[in-house]
């Protein structure tokens, strides 16, 4: 891909690439099948991690990059809904043993791996996000999380991972053909129907059209409470009444929160040199031949 240098683009031409590191692991996990290093250490969500990785910096070719991991559930989160999160299996120890490589590979490979203690990536994201809207960059976040949809505008755009149909570039268009929302009512949209994946309640028979339809009439949810007495049918007004206390607490969950989050210097997140002696040593020591031979070769190639 031919773009100019990133001290001569243009802001507006520059790109910042997030990718969600927890997410990506473990797709890489359930897509790619067991493999073994010659310690007979697992390792097969790790090719699929570098593979994954080494192709977003291809195709998307960032100024700015950052693997972003969770370092624990928010605390404000938990106060609010100590059931937070809490039907999460524990992470497979198979995959477990190999997220210290992970991000072994990316210190070698010269991209910013970030993680910090009781921030989650979602939050840490959304900042970096933010800030990258702020300083006129396009935006690109590799998820396939649906609350990141709230953060989607003309600037910052979802990356889904993967191949086929359901991979590509999600803009405002497309959240709104997903959704039936702006990605502005995303959060009361996720408030009202709940999350079973984070473990929030919503509003009982609200799912996701009912939501949508909602939203679509009446704006907001203070909108939806303020014409209570519109909605229909009874059963969905009757739920909505019933559950208001839970409804409106759900905004808190689900709302991206940039500020419990540190700022990064955008000259952090720039790619650095990768450390080719330090990727060959990991590649042998995994027994990822094909990667270790490429790294060989580019070393060469800087001869000439």
């Amino acid at each position: 891909m031919n773009r100019p240098d990133a001290q001569q683009a243009s802001t507006a031409d520059r790109r910042l690439l997030l990718v969600d590191g927890h997410g990506e692991a473990y797709r890489a996990f359930h897509a790619f099948p067991a493999l073994s290093a010659p310690d007979g250490a697992p390792t097969g969500a790790l090719y699929g991690f570098v593979q994954a990785v080494e192709r977003l910096l291809e195709g998307v070719a960032p100024d700015y990059f950052a693997v972003v991991w969770d370092g624990g559930l928010a605390e404000e989160r938990t106060e609010a809904l100590p059931e937070y999160k809490a039907n999460r299996p524990p992470m497979p120890e198979e995959l477990a043993r190999q997220i210290d490589h992970m991000q072994a590979w990316l210190e070698a490979r010269g991209c910013a791996s970030l993680v910090a203690e009781g921030v989650e990536a979602d939050d840490w994201i959304a900042r970096l996000a933010l800030a990258g809207r702020e300083a006129g960059f396009r935006v690109l976040i590799a998820t396939r999380d649906k609350d990141f949809m709230q953060l989607v505008d003309d600037r910052i755009h979802l990356l889904l991972p993967g191949r086929g149909a359901e991979a590509g570039e999600m803009g405002p268009e497309e959240v709104r053909r997903k959704t039936g929302v702006e990605p502005a009512q995303v959060v009361d949209w996720l408030s009202l129907m709940g999350d079973n994946s984070d473990n929030i309640p919503g509003a009982p028979g609200v799912g996701p059209k009912t939501a949508a339809k909602l939203l679509r009439q009446f704006g907001s949810l203070e909108g939806v409470y303020e014409r209570l007495a519109e909605v229909t049918p009874e059963r969905v007004r009757q739920a909505l009444e019933a559950h208001r206390e839970t409804v409106l607490r759900n905004r808190a969950l689900v709302r991206l929160n940039p500020e419990v989050a540190r700022e990064v210097p955008w000259e952090e997140l720039q790619l650095r040199p990768p450390d080719a002696a330090g990727l060959r040593a990991l590649y042998q020591r995994w027994g990822f031949r094909s990667r270790e031979r490429e790294t060989a070769g580019a070393r060469q190639q800087t001869f000439f």
